[in-house]
């Protein structure tokens, strides 16, 4: 029994058609210059395209007839891949940083943690209180919230609560973003 031929399928391509993939038999053209030529036979648009020494690229495929344009296709990628680069490259990715509290922490401690709090806020990233109980502590649960309001007020002008405090067994969790 013969096994079934299994060639891979053929990789689709990833960007508008240019030249020879255009299948329609009219486009509406606009050329190297920006001007409108009108409706024009695709094949007759494509020997202008190479007169020109560039390509026909289809612009709008989803329209009757499709707008296609003749310009340079190998300079239009190079610049969408820069253009490209460039968005990444300006896009800041939102870490979230975590800042560990106990309810009976000493006045030095708190100012260090505050530091580092307002560190963050400066590099844009949203922290994570996390405060936790440890035994009899949970019978104090008053002393945990004066201090979590005591962040809230004293970073105001800074950030915003982004999720109040809230309960997750024998921690308090509160997360705060940048302003």
């Amino acid at each position: 029994m013969r096994r079934p031929n299994r060639a891979p399928a053929p990789a689709a391509k990833d960007g508008p058609r240019i030249n020879d993939d255009i299948r329609n038999a009219q486009i509406q053209l606009i050329d190297q210059t920006g001007d409108n030529k009108g409706t024009v036979e695709t094949m007759l648009a494509i020997k202008m395209a190479q007169e020109a020494g560039m390509d026909l690229v289809e612009i709008s495929p989803n329209v009757s007839p499709p707008v296609c344009k003749i310009m340079d296709y190998g300079k239009y990628k190079y610049s969408a891949q820069k253009k490209a680069a460039e968005a990444r490259k300006r896009q800041k990715t939102v870490e979230i940083k975590e800042i560990k509290l106990r309810p009976m922490i000493d006045d030095h401690d708190y100012d260090v943690k505050m530091r580092a709090m307002l560190r963050f806020f400066e590099e844009g990233d949203k922290v994570k209180i996390t405060l936790r109980y440890r035994g009899r502590e949970m019978a104090h649960q008053e002393i945990g919230t004066k201090l979590l309001d005591k962040i809230k007020t004293d970073v105001a002008e800074l950030a915003k609560v982004e999720q109040d405090a809230r309960f997750e067994g024998r921690q308090v969790v509160m997360v705060l973003a940048p302003r």
